[in-house]
């Protein structure tokens, strides 16, 4: 239920409602939703590595062709995907310190986690009927970083050290 709840969420960023609701999910939720999610993703894929048979792959059983498909796509697009949103966070960072806003990046790469969830969605629904590569998911970045900004300017400003009360 708490997935479905974070599916919704995430669909209506960046509304203030919705950042403030998944601000309070759990990391270890955030990182069950996005290997959720890098799963449905990657379907497509491991379709046309079970249907169509490659030299590599024509005299594999299909547990094998299943296990050949975590190794060398799943895998390598789970890590680099973790590894962008890391990327995403720090710049995240940067920015909200520009902006005056006291986030941490812990929840910076949680945000950045969610609003990824609609262009996951096209580019699934897209690679059902094309053929994509996996660096077309590289142009979430500037959708990430725009709605990033977003977010960080609903939080309000750090209130200053000088100012008396």
């Amino acid at each position: 239920m708490i997935f479905w709840e974070a599916f919704i969420h995430s669909l209506s960023l960046p509304k203030k409602k919705s950042v403030f609701r998944l601000n309070r999910i759990g990391m270890d939720i955030v990182v069950f939703y996005l290997f959720i999610l890098l799963l449905i993703i990657s379907l497509p894929t491991l379709v046309d590595v079970l249907i169509h048979e490659s030299e590599l792959t024509a005299r594999m059983n299909t547990l094998f062709k299943i296990i050949y498909f975590f190794i060398f796509s799943y895998l390598p697009l789970t890590i680099s995907i973790f590894l962008l949103f890391s990327l995403i966070a720090y710049i995240g960072l940067g920015i909200s310190k520009l902006m005056q806003r006291k986030l941490h990046y812990a929840i910076l790469w949680k945000m950045s986690a969610f609003v990824s969830t609609i262009p996951f969605l096209i580019y699934t629904t897209a690679s059902l009927f094309y053929p994509v590569d996996d660096r077309w998911i590289l142009a979430l970045i500037p959708y990430t970083l725009l709605f990033l900004v977003k977010i960080i300017s609903i939080y309000p400003k750090r209130k200053s050290k000088n100012a008396k009360n």
